[in-house]
């Protein structure tokens, strides 16, 4: 037999197999981590060491307000808040902290909503909400029939009362704390309470602060009014925490750094001039990775808002107030006066247009439901009237411009009957006699500024006779011409929504000679302190202003910081008229305080600061808060006065309206008494002030002799 055959054996080979594919993998797997440390290490290397800086603005204190003597008028009350920060935090890990921060303080739960609510429950209830979906809307949501939100939807729409009364008190807290939680943007410090936060939870969140991440204690401000509702419906209003931006000016203000949250000015010279007292924010790096905040880093400490001098003269603005309300009071005591309500006072250097005293007061009800008299400031650009007789001023210079008169020229004062006027146009006395214009001032003649009008509209009277105008554009002319001075059109304030008055709509002969005596369109307080210092500067419409200067933030705050913009007299037009026609005019006007026929001379003839003015009353209808729809048109009285002081050289132009007066053909004279009350009390306080400055004056000097 020949030798058996040796089977040959496949294992060596296949352990070779495997050991070659091992060398190969481990071949290709240094190879894979030789590129990625020498070629791409570094690379790598920055991106796991990549960090992110995001920049945090955080508000500051807006500047204050002072009057024109640095009286602070509104300043910063410094109260303790409790803030929250997103760091990216997911909702469980916020409302954890949320669930901490409750048992630390309380929380007002009104702002709470009924979806709030619902959003909540969902939260804390997650089995529960899943089974609120059907099984047939489960497999439609797999089969993406149905996507997430309309999940949630559905979830939202079968929470019951019942499920919701689950909620207790507390959870109720911890609902409020996380809804300011999540009602910010990320990185951005949200108030979670502003309010009442006491010295013991103040004490208790800052020793936990490690417990409760994105949460800290820090300083909110309130603005603070040192004469209470003073001025206060013109000073404007700032948004609460809880209010943010204003929806209608969102766009705005985000393009210029403001969180959503943050408070700004909403009205008036809040608003005004919110760019100003808003400050520069302090800037600070969150240092962050991967949503994680590592550090932080202070870029820029930021600057509280500048500070606003205003034009007001608040020793002045509270004396005027305290007259406003004894006359308003004194006269609800004489007849006729149901419906009377409100006055004002506008005071105004003729030659700058700096308003001292902006003064409004009305009768209303406060919380308890007392009958008291309330700031009305903003009424003087807000609310317009009929002023009667005081713009005649107005309308002889307008006849001198047009040509319809000339210094000199006369007519009779006469009762006029135009055809289809169903009632006499007439003077409130029957003169029957030939005036120039001085006097027609002087006696406040209707019927002089009739013809004057007539005139104007280059038509021709005759007794019972229509008027005809040759001139189609008379009222445009006078209207024109009106807004020259300051009536009718806007005066230019810094304040926004300033009225211009109603215009009369209708165009009857009889309505121009209505509109030259004042008893047609109407005129706001502030346009007919305009009006009158026009003619008290020599014929110049000065913009009237509020703001005197602006001054940088002060290190101490009780300090001035200088100057950072001193505001100047702004001229808005020149009146076209002579030296000789303007002196005409205010020859007139003196005459109406200083002649014994003057309307006003009775109440000023004694006054030692030579004043010059013009008194108005104007039939009028009712238009007030007592009229309902429907009612009958009521017959009133509008009470007027403008006036300036010295008359040979003005310092100080002034405008009264007492609205719906009285009621029937006579009565109170409210204006003159507040008018020469308060012209009274101006140069009284100016003449107090230059002797406290004198006697000042010497006590310095010795000082500096002692020290010498």
């Amino acid at each position: 037999m020949g030798k058996k055959k040796k089977k040959k054996s496949h294992v060596p080979f296949r352990v070779n197999l495997l050991f070659f594919s091992v060398f190969v993998l481990f071949s290709l797997l240094i190879l894979r981590l030789g590129v990625v440390q020498i070629v791409n290490g570094e690379t790598y290397k920055k991106e796991v060491d990549r960090t992110e800086d995001v920049i945090v603005s955080n508000p500051v204190p807006r500047g204050r307000m002072l009057d024109r003597n640095h009286q602070v008028i509104v300043d910063n009350h410094p109260k303790s808040a409790i803030t929250y920060t997103n760091r990216n935090a997911k909702q469980d890990e916020m409302l954890q902290v949320a669930e901490r921060l409750a048992v630390l303080i309380d929380k007002k739960t009104d702002k709470v909503t009924e979806r709030d609510k619902k959003d909540h429950w969902i939260l804390k209830n997650p089995e529960a909400a899943r089974k609120k979906i059907t099984e047939k809307e489960w497999k439609l949501f797999k089969e993406k029939k149905l996507d997430d939100k309309q999940i949630y939807k559905l979830q939202l729409k079968r929470i019951t009362e019942e499920d919701l009364k689950q909620l207790s008190k507390k959870d109720m807290e911890v609902l409020a704390i996380f809804r300011e939680f999540t009602s910010g943007y990320a990185m951005t410090p949200q108030i979670v309470k502003n309010e009442g936060v006491s010295q013991k939870e103040y004490a208790a969140v800052s020793e936990n602060l490690q417990y409760l991440p994105g949460v800290n204690t820090t300083t909110d401000w309130d603005r603070t009014y040192a004469f209470e509702s003073t001025l206060q419906t013109v000073l404007g209003r700032v948004t609460d925490s809880s209010e943010g931006l204003p929806q209608e000016r969102l766009d705005y203000f985000l393009s210029r750094d403001y969180s959503r949250n943050e408070r700004v000015g909403k009205s008036y010279l809040e608003m005004q001039y919110e760019d100003v007292l808003h400050g520069q924010k302090s800037k600070e790096k969150l240092i962050t990775k991967k949503g994680e905040i590592l550090g932080s880093e202070l870029v820029s400490e930021g600057q509280r808002g500048k500070d606003l001098v205003l034009t007001i003269d608040m020793d002045l603005q509270k004396a005027v107030e305290e007259i406003l309300e004894e006359e308003i009071w004194a006269a609800k005591r004489t007849r006729g006066t149901y419906l009377m309500d409100r006055a004002f006072v506008v005071l105004m250097d003729p030659h700058t247009g700096e308003v001292l005293t902006m003064a409004g007061k009305m009768i209303g009800k406060d919380e308890n439901g007392k009958i008291v008299l309330q700031d009305y400031a903003l009424g003087t650009i807000s609310s317009s009237y009929n002023v009667g007789s005081s713009v005649k001023g107005a309308t002889v210079l307008t006849g001198y411009k047009t040509g319809a008169i000339t210094p000199g020229t006369t007519f009779l004062d006469a009762p006029m009957k135009i055809a289809g006027t169903p009632q006499v146009k007439k003077s409130w006395f029957n003169f029957q006699a030939i005036m120039n214009e001085t006097r027609a001032l002087r006696i406040s003649s209707n019927v002089y500024m009739f013809k004057t009008a007539i005139e104007i509209a280059d038509a021709r009277y005759a007794y019972d006779q229509p008027l005809g105008f040759k001139n189609p554009n008379a009222f445009e002319d006078m209207r024109e011409s009106f807004g020259q001075f300051g009536l009718g059109v806007r005066t230019g304030i810094d304040l926004p929504n300033e009225a211009i008055g109603y215009e009369g709509p209708l165009r009857l002969p009889g309505f121009l000679l209505d509109l030259a005596i004042g008893q047609y369109d109407t005129y706001t307080p502030m346009q007919m302190a305009q009006y009158i210092s026009t003619i008290a500067n020599g014929g110049y419409r000065i913009q009237p202003r509020l703001l005197k200067e602006i001054r940088e933030p002060a290190t101490e705050q009780e300090e001035l910081g200088p100057i950072w913009k001193d505001i100047q007299p702004t001229v808005l037009n020149t009146i076209d008229v002579s030296e000789r026609e303007l002196k005409t005019v205010k020859e007139g006007l003196r005459q109406v305080m200083q002649h014994p026929e003057g309307t006003a001379y009775r109440r000023f003839a004694d006054a030692p600061y030579s004043p010059a003015g013009k008194t108005g009353t104007a039939e009028a209808f009712y238009d007030g808060p007592l009229k309902k729809k429907g009612d009958k048109l009521i017959d009133v009285m509008n009470l007027s006065l403008v006036a300036y002081a010295p008359h040979n050289n003005p310092e100080i132009a002034m405008s009264v309206i007492v609205p719906w007066a009285y009621q029937g053909r006579s009565g109170h004279t409210a204006n003159y008494e507040i008018g020469r009350k308060v012209l009274d009390r101006y140069f009284e306080l100016k003449k107090k002030r230059m002797s406290g400055a004198e006697q000042e004056k010497p006590a310095e000097e010795d000082s500096e002799t002692e020290e010498n």
